[in-house]
């Protein structure tokens, strides 16, 4: 696997969900049954635009995870919680993860750099993502900070369906990557965006194998200051740090 490969694939695992941290929802009427996978209103052009508002507005967010990923050969899901956070600086977008369940790691992207902290083994792992840092960057904040009309950048984009999320109006797109590189990691890509604030609320990730990786978010908080403490990776004097990429 190359190294722009290992970035991206551990982005998609640890990270990408981020996008569904959205703002502070409030309470509204459940969609009726018989309207729940309707044809959104509007159309595609709509829901982009919804999502380019979102994404000029965003400042910042946080956010409990819960990550599952299925593994087709062995029939088994696998589950990650805890808590994630982001913050736009100047053109560059920060992202942390503090993952508490099953057991202890820690993720940050900032700089170009994806860091993964193992205290267990008390161990870095960093991967540069160079010349790819801006596809990794919008991998990170896919559907969340994102604007909506970039996605044709790497994506066939598609508008399947409306669909009901915890009580929430949302229409479902389809992002099929058009490069290939992309498309041996995905076949596809699934967003639940919200129809109030255009952002992504649920977000599935289909590989080849038929594995696939699915976000979900609660306590979101958006636009609210976040220390700089959240953005630091809780070493040790005696931490080892580690680069499979070399040098």
């Amino acid at each position: 696997m190359n190294c722009w490969r290992h970035i991206v694939v551990i982005s998609a695992a640890l990270l990408l969900a981020l996008p569904a941290a959205v703002a502070q929802r409030p309470t509204r009427p459940v969609t009726p049954p018989a309207a729940a996978n309707s044809k959104p209103e509007g159309g595609l052009e709509v829901v982009l635009n919804r999502m380019d508002n979102a994404a000029a507005a965003f400042r910042s967010a946080q956010a409990d995870f819960t990550w599952d990923q299925y593994q087709t050969v062995v029939d088994e899901t696998d589950t990650q919680k805890g808590t994630i956070y982001f913050r736009r600086r100047g053109k560059d977008t920060e992202m942390a993860a503090d993952v508490r369940d099953p057991q202890p790691k820690y993720v940050l992207f900032s700089d170009g750099k994806l860091r993964l902290y193992q205290p267990k083994i008390d161990q870095v792992t960093e991967y540069s993502a160079g010349k790819n840092r801006a596809d990794v960057e919008s991998f990170l904040v896919l559907g969340f900070g994102s604007r909506g009309h970039d996605l044709s950048r790497s994506f066939n984009v598609k508008l399947l369906k409306k669909e009901t999320v915890d009580g929430l109006p949302t229409s479902v797109l389809e992002l099929v990557p058009t490069a290939p590189s992309l498309r041996r990691m995905f076949d596809r890509i699934l967003l639940w965006i919200d129809d109030a604030r255009g952002v992504s609320i649920k977000q599935q990730f289909f590989e080849p194998s038929g594995d696939y990786r699915l976000a979900r978010y609660a306590n979101i908080r958006t636009n609210q200051k976040i220390g700089d403490d959240a953005f630091k990776l809780k070493t040790t004097a005696n931490t080892k740090v580690i680069n499979p990429q070399g040098g």
